[in-house]
């Protein structure tokens, strides 16, 4: 790794990036590992690395991200316990708290679904320790105690100690509280001093109370005693305190040497919780910035769809569509100072970057990166009016180690190439620049001010112009990256804008060359169409975007006559059994009658009733099969009308019962029709007459004149059922009132509006104008099976 590519790292601002990753980590180890990220120029390396992000994004949309509290490097605590050290309190602590945070990442894979991935061995590998989890945790309760359960052992001494102090504390109770004491004591309390329990003396009395004098105060007035009496109790207590201590130091050294025996496990395992955390954190910051995994190439074309950089506010930065190298190996970018020229140039190198990394890149589906050797870059933030000769030979410094390390596998960003001294050898530089970068097979982008360069770029074969666009009426860059494009320089435009005198602008130009001037006219008139060009696409697309809606609601009408056909069929079939049921079973009751007159002839043997009653049940057999033959033909869905149909007919189509009116018959005999907003065509066979052009031109003349006005025309006719779905709000009040009229006056008891679901925005304006008719009776949705939200039965008064 050169110190120039460690240079252009920091200069394209990944260790930023680096940063916002270290944040998602949760572990320290994976935090500095975040830090020290470095780009593989390894594609099949790359390319696992976006295969783990991938895998870690796809279950964290699922289930979130394993619970990597408690991961903490304890190696060096199990190295010490392998050679036989004895571990702290807090050691064995972080030692357990690490063997819960695998048990609980592996428990998070338990639940594993969809697919295999490139992660999965990871979890798999995970091999906990709950019995030592348990041990540790059982034995220590915090830092500062070890709980008595740690050992039979341990337990006994404890007992004893708070025996043997329950018996030193009721001594010096007595003492205190007995009043031949209270003239000798300073205070009646007691207290501890070097671990034994004393009472305070008055040291004029020391010789009234026998004992051993542990302190004195700082005033000499009070001294410490241990009375005799308590001493041996005191002496029990110490020998158990060490005997506790020297049980505790075993207990300690036992639970150390049982890690020292899972040193390797534990190890191996921490690991890979460190690895996890790292691939997790990366899928993180793919969600935080709305990122996606990008082709990755080893040959061909850097291309970034509407890229972002990563360090600017989303909701501000304006995206960037860019290629190099596919039809042209270099990039050259010009534009007005600020308007996003060094942006653009790294947001090319860093993104590439970020994918050699593993990392998702903050751009659309369709973007790809090619794996580089090396990134260099010479971008300078320096924008500055003036330009000083060291600034120039720092430039051209860093492009000589530049050149000195391009080859075919690099990427070269040149910002302001040539700039900083004279503008005609600057230009000739800078040409000559780029000219020996692509001689050694550099992919390379740069960004200058000078017209030599954007003439080159249009006149060399591989070599391509790319511009800012900067908008002249608000004299603000809109940030917008142009390829194919050269950029203007401006000035005359934003001068005049800001106010300066045009004679001046005009003596501006006069100082121009032929050349130059006749050059930025071209500039001029190529943005020119290209706005047009532009502007007439936008206007395209929209028309494109309107026909599709179009069409998809005409696919929507066509499905829901279709629906309509299909219902109507449906119903008429059940219907049609249902009649043939009906005579049937009237047949069956007309053949049973036979039966019983045949036996009353037998007993009566009157035969003029006989006859009778065989005549009347002759005429009710033939009425059976009549209304059998007559009913049991289902309607047609396609009836031919009384006389061809006309432009201005009221038509009604089958299964839909909506009318529609006929616009026009065309040549091959089909009608165009419009029902509310929609219109179609269909055939004149598929429609029935309703009202003739005549006859609607008579009701509408007869309604206007009666009312002064058009009268709105029921678009549906007093069926029992109403489909107002795909209507606007209002057409739709306009169509239920009208029919909710038609019904009351056809005297239907219960009517069905159907509506669908959506919203709710057409059923809640449905219910309100119900509401206000005094005609109806009640309201409800459907229940199971009627259509539940999606429609609304309505009783009538």
């Amino acid at each position: 790794m050169s110190e120039l590519f460690e240079k252009s790292i920091e200069t394209l601002e990944l260790p930023a990036v680096r940063a916002m990753l270290a944040q998602r980590a949760v572990s320290q180890a994976a935090k500095d590992r975040s830090l020290k990220l470095y780009p593989s120029s390894d594609r099949e390396e790359v390319n696992r690395l976006l295969d783990e992000t991938d895998a870690a994004r796809s279950r964290m949309v699922l289930r979130g991200s394993p619970p990597f509290t408690g991961v903490k490097d304890v190696a060096a605590a199990l190295l010490r316990a392998d050679q036989g050290g004895m571990l702290s309190t807090r050691e064995l602590l972080d030692i357990a708290g690490l063997l819960t945070a695998i048990r609980r990442v592996a428990q998070y894979d338990e639940e594993r679904q969809g697919e295999a991935t490139v992660i999965d061995h990871l979890f798999s590998s995970l091999r906990g320790n709950h019995y030592l989890e348990e041990k540790i945790r059982s034995t220590i309760v915090d830092e500062e105690t070890i709980a008595d359960s740690a050992s039979p052992e341990l337990a006994e001494i404890r007992r004893k100690m708070r025996i043997a102090a329950t018996k030193g504390r009721q001594i010096l109770q007595k003492i205190i509280s007995s009043p031949s004491y209270a003239k000798v004591l300073q205070e009646a309390l007691i207290t501890q001093r070097d671990g034994r329990f004393v009472v305070p003396v008055k040291a004029e009395y020391k010789g009234s109370l026998p004992g051993l004098v542990h302190d004195i105060s700082s005033s000499g007035a009070t001294l410490f005693v241990e009375p005799m009496g308590v001493v041996q109790a005191n002496n029990e207590l110490k020998e158990l305190q060490a005997r506790e201590e020297k049980e505790i130091d075993r207990i300690l050294r036992q639970l150390s040497a049982d890690c020292a025996d899972q040193r390797e496990n534990i190890q191996f395992n921490y690991d890979i919780l460190v690895h996890l955390d790292m691939i997790f954190a990366r899928a993180q910051l793919s969600d935080h910035m709305n990122a996606s995994r990008p082709e990755v190439r080893r040959r061909g074309a850097v291309t970034l769809r509407r890229a972002r950089h990563p360090l600017l506010d989303p909701a501000k930065a304006v995206p960037i569509t860019v290629e190099l190298g596919g039809q042209f190996d270099t990039l050259v970018i010009t534009g007005p100072n600020t308007g996003g020229k060094t942006v653009t140039l790294k947001t090319i190198g860093l993104l590439c970057l970020m994918a050699q990394c593993g990392l998702h890149i903050p751009a659309d589906d369709g973007s790809a990166i090619r794996v580089f050797d090396r990134i260099l870059a010479d971008v300078g933030d320096e924008q500055s009016i003036e330009q000083s000769l060291s600034t120039f030979s720092a430039h051209m410094s860093n492009t000589v180690k530049i050149l000195e390390q391009a080859d075919e596998d690099s990427l070269i960003l040149f910002d302001e190439l040539g700039a900083g001294t004279d503008p005609v050898e600057g230009a000739a530089l800078a040409i000559a620049i780029i000219q020996h970068a692509r001689s050694k097979g550099s992919l390379t982008a740069a960004t200058t001010h000078y017209a030599e360069l954007k003439t080159f770029a249009m006149t060399t074969a591989g070599v391509e112009n790319a511009s800012c666009e900067f908008d002249v009426a608000t004299l603000r860059p809109t940030y917008r990256l142009l390829i194919g494009i050269p950029g203007k320089s401006n000035a005359f435009a934003i001068s005049r804008r800001l106010g300066l005198p045009e004679e001046v602008i005009d003596l501006a130009r006069e100082q121009m060359d032929t050349e130059s001037v006749r050059f930025e006219d071209v500039l001029t008139q190529l943005e020119e169409k290209r706005q047009r060009l532009e502007k007439a696409q936008n206007e395209a697309d929209r028309l494109w975007r309107e026909r599709e809606e179009d069409a998809r609601k005409a696919r929507t009408f066509r499905e829901q006559m279709e629906r309509g056909k299909e219902n109507a069929r449906s119903k008429g079939e059940a219907e049609a059994r249902r009649i043939v049921r009906e005579a049937q079973q009237k047949v069956d009751e007309i053949f049973a009658e036979l039966d019983r007159l045949r036996k009353e002839q037998a007993r009566q043997g009157d035969h003029q009733k006989i006859n009778d009653a065989r005549v009347a049940v002759r005429r009710n057999l033939n009425e059976a099969q009549q209304l059998l033959h007559s009913r049991e033909e289902v309607p047609e869905l396609e009836q031919k009308p009384s006389r061809p149909i006309q432009v201005g007919d009221q038509v009604e189509l089958p299964g839909v019962k909506m009318a529609a009116s006929v616009l026009a018959v065309n040549g091959d005999g089909t009608l165009l029709l419009q029902a509310g907003k929609m219109k179609m065509t269909t055939k004149a066979a598929q429609v029935r007459l309703l009202e003739t052009a005549e006859a609607v031109q008579k009701r509408k003349a007869a309604a206007q004149k009666s009312s002064g006005g058009p009268q709105v025309q029921l678009a549906s006719r007093a069926s029992s059922e109403l489909d107002i779905r795909g209507y606007e709000t209002l057409e739709a009040e306009s169509i239920v009132e009208n029919y909710i009229d038609a019904a009351v006056m056809a005297k239907l008891g219960t009517v069905t509006i159907i509506h669908g679901k959506g919203t709710g925005a057409l059923r809640a304006a449905v219910h309100q104008v119900l509401r206000r008719n005094k005609a109806i009776k009640s309201i409800r949705l459907g229940r199971y099976g009627e259509g539940e939200a999606g429609v609304t039965v309505v009783e009538l008064k």
